[in-house]
């Protein structure tokens, strides 16, 4: 085959290319965001807070105080009136030694609860972060 021969098969598969990118259709272009990294909207839903409190007193007890912490903050995005998740949040920041997180957490509880048998416990703890 003569060196020109060669050179019209690689032109006419270049071609063919060129067309089959030509008919393709059109790509998608991404999502301006990311859906997950949208903020959730958090509606009264005590089932999804008890869900994150379970799975927050796993990652208690294990150790994994920053995990706890999140789970219940989590907690109470869903029921804002879950003392539990309260108590137990301020129980995880006590541990990673952030005060002003654990008084907050407290302070809430206390609110939510103020009869509560870990109410003098929490009492206790504040009075002394005072």
């Amino acid at each position: 085959m003569p060196p020109r021969a060669g050179r019209s098969w690689l032109i006419t598969g270049l071609f063919a290319a060129l067309l089959c990118l030509a008919q393709a259709p059109p790509v998608e272009e991404p999502p301006e965001e990311d859906e997950a990294l949208a903020p959730k909207e958090y509606a009264y839903n005590p089932l999804q807070a008890k869900k994150e409190v379970q799975i927050g007193r796993f990652y208690l007890k294990k150790g994994s105080y920053k995990a706890a912490a999140g789970r219940f903050r989590e907690a109470t995005k869903w029921d804002e009136k879950y003392a539990e998740a309260y108590l137990l949040l301020g129980e995880a920041c006590e541990k990673l030694k952030d005060d002003g997180c654990a008084r907050q957490a407290y302070e809430r509880f206390l609110v939510l609860a103020p009869k509560a048998k870990e109410a003098e416990r929490v009492r206790k703890y504040l009075a002394r972060q005072r």
